[in-house]
C-alpha cells in the first residue's frame, strides 16, 4: 500500500485524498478535517518517514510557506505535489501563458515566491485558476443571489474543475518535477459563466454594475485585477492529462446534474 502525507485537507485536497484512497493509497493529513495536527510535529515526521508522496496545498503567509518553514528538510527526499495559483503569471492583459512564462510580478508575491520555492526543492508544482465544483461554484453564488456581473468588457480568466485538479495532481506523482498549468481549455468571462448559470437555473441574469457599485470585498476587486488566459498544452503533453470538463459549460451541467 502506498502512503500519501496530505498537507492542508482543504476542498481539493479532500477530493485528491479521496482518488487515492479509491486507488488502494493510504491518506495522512493535516488540516480541519486531517488526522494529524499540522503543529504535531513528532507524529507529523513519523508518517513523512513512511510516506511515497507528499502533496501541500497549504498557502503561504506573509511570513512565507508554513510547511517548508516547519517540515521542508523532513520532505526533501519525497515526491513532492503542491498546489500553487496561475495568480504567480499576474495581470497579461488577456494574453496566454504558458509554464515558460515570467512570475512573481503579480499581486500574490508570496504565492510566486513559495511556487519558486517548491520548484528549487524538484516538486511538482500545479498551478491552478479559479478553482470550481460541487457546492463551490456559480450556480451556489446565483442560488444564493451573491452573484455579479461587472461592467468589464475585456475582462477574460481561466478557470479548472476540482474533479480535473484530482486527475492531474494523480498523474503527477509519477510525473517528471516541474510547473504545470490545469486549467480548461476555454478561457471566459466571469459574466459569461454567470450568465450560464442563471440560464441553467431558469433565473435573470443580475445587472451588469461597474466594480465601484457592486460593492466588491478587496480580495473579490483584486480578483479583477488581472486579465490573462492559461495555456494547459505541457500538462496534456507530460502528464498525460486533459480536462473532464473542457469548458464551464459542461462543468455547470455536471454540477447541476449531480455528476460532478
Amino acid at each position: 500500500m502506498r502512503r500519501c502525507f496530505i498537507f492542508g485537507l482543504g476542498y481539493s485536497a479532500g477530493r485528491i485524498a479521496a482518488a487515492l484512497e479509491a486507488r488502494g493509497w493510504e491518506v495522512i493529513s493535516t488540516g480541519r478535517a486531517g488526522t494529524l495536527s499540522f503543529d504535531d510535529a513528532a507524529n507529523v515526521r513519523l508518517a513523512l518517514t513512511g510516506a511515497d508522496a507528499v502533496l501541500s496545498s497549504v498557502p503561504p503567509s506573509a511570513d512565507g510557506d508554513p510547511v517548508l518553514a516547519t517540515y521542508g528538510a523532513d520532505i526533501a527526499a519525497h515526491k513532492v505535489v503542491y498546489l500553487s495559483s496561475t495568480g504567480v503569471y499576474g495581470d497579461t492583459g488577456g494574453a496566454w501563458v504558458d509554464e515558460t512564462a515570467p512570475t512573481g510580478t503579480g499581486r500574490r508575491t508570496a504565492r510566486a515566491e513559495a511556487d519558486a520555492s517548491w520548484l528549487e526543492r524538484g516538486a511538482r508544482v500545479l498551478r491552478l485558476p479559479g478553482i470550481y465544483g460541487p457546492g463551490r461554484s456559480a450556480l451556489d453564488r446565483v442560488r444564493e443571489g451573491k452573484a455579479h456581473r461587472i461592467d468589464l468588457p475585456a475582462q477574460v480568466f481561466s478557470r479548472v474543475h476540482v474533479d480535473d485538479i484530482v486527475s492531474g495532481a494523480v498523474a503527477a506523482f509519477d510525473a517528471p518535477p516541474g510547473a504545470y498549468n490545469l486549467a480548461d481549455d476555454e478561457p471566459t468571462s466571469q459574466n459569461a459563466v454567470i450568465e450560464e448559470a442563471c440560464r441553467l437555473l431558469g433565473l435573470e441574469p443580475p445587472p451588469l454594475q461597474s466594480l465601484d457599485a457592486a460593492g466588491l470585498s478587496p480580495m473579490a476587486r483584486g480578483f479583477y485585477a488581472e486579465n490573462r488566459r492559461v495555456a494547459n498544452g505541457k500538462a496534456r503533453r507530460v502528464l498525460g492529462w486533459k480536462p473532464r470538463f473542457p469548458n464551464y459549460r459542461e462543468g455547470l451541467r455536471a454540477i447541476l446534474a449531480g455528476e460532478g
